[in-house]
């Protein structure tokens, strides 16, 4: 099991998130990503902006989503 936070995966606050793999960590944070949309929560909204200019770009995209994949696969297990 390994942990990081919404903010280290490019969110808004420390709310942690432990998963056995990145995809359900990255699961979890989508989750939470809605629900703080749904909440209309301000720190949120604009971080999902900055995410939204970065899918206009597939490569920069791709190298985000490994940069943080390989960031989960550095942790050190709980």
């Amino acid at each position: 099991m390994k942990t990081m936070t919404c903010r280290e995966l490019g969110g808004a606050c420390d709310k942690a998130f432990s998963a056995e793999s990145f995809d359900e960590i990255a699961q979890l944070s989508r989750q939470h990503g809605m629900e703080m949309f749904q909440a209309q929560d301000a720190d949120h909204l604009a971080a999902m902006e900055k995410m939204k200019g970065l899918m206009q770009d597939p490569m920069a995209m791709q190298a985000w989503f490994d940069q943080k994949k390989e960031a989960f696969n550095a942790l050190a297990e709980d």
